[in-house]
């Protein structure tokens, strides 16, 4: 059994290897509920998550908190979640975690437990040197096979540029990068702007080397 395989596991692999049978949706479900760290599953496959730096929580709790105010008198309800709500991808069998999402009015999940949940509107993803190359390609990719997703954030930690994604039809995206302190980010997916300084308050990035 699964449990039996990975129990005793001091520190659990990255990935299943091959030999390793099919993990079913639900055994991982299980399985991570009785860990600490966050797992993703990947169509039978369990992958570890890296953990998250101070500056890339913080400008996830400020996003999460610019959104909050920003969504506030809007003709549409929506609800914001952080980044421990994991989001399911039935098409391809993905369970991955986003570092903030929104959805419009009213949120669906998998099944009763709820949490898996299937459709986010807005995924927001704070990049790091481990997981931007992911985040940027590989991660867009599994989260275009939701119907509801229509508009991707992604926010760099380590300097003032933060890009946005937005489904225009199917098949075409429109970029666009911010890179001005003094601009404000038009999320057009739910019809709110949100300031680059509330984003990075507070944060300091890493001072460039001056060439002699």
């Amino acid at each position: 059994m699964f449990e039996d395989t990975y129990g005793n596991l001091a520190q659990p692999p990255l990935q299943l290897t091959k030999k390793e049978r099919f993990v079913t949706l639900r055994e991982y479900v299980l399985w991570e509920a009785k860990r600490e760290e966050k797992y993703e599953y990947n169509n039978g496959k369990i992958v570890k998550m890296p953990f998250a730096k101070g500056p890339h929580n913080e400008i996830t709790a400020n996003i999460i908190s610019a959104l909050k105010i920003a969504i506030k008198g809007l003709p549409k309800k929506y609800r914001i979640f952080s980044g421990d709500q994991k989001i399911y991808i039935p098409p391809i069998n993905h369970g991955v975690y986003p570092d903030a999402l929104v959805v419009c009015e009213k949120p669906e999940y998998w099944d009763d437990s709820e949490l898996l949940l299937i459709n986010p509107l807005l995924i927001v993803e704070v990049l790091s040197k481990s997981t931007q190359k992911f985040d940027r390609e590989g991660k867009f990719d599994l989260y275009k096979n939701l119907a509801s997703f229509q508009e991707y954030m992604l926010v760099r930690q380590d300097a003032c540029e933060v890009e946005t994604r937005y489904r225009e039809e199917p098949g075409l995206w429109r970029e666009t990068v911010y890179t001005d302190m003094a601009c404000d980010i038009f999320l057009k997916s739910i019809g709110c702007s949100i300031a680059l300084t509330d984003i990075y308050e507070n944060i300091e990035f890493p001072q460039k080397a001056v060439k002699k």
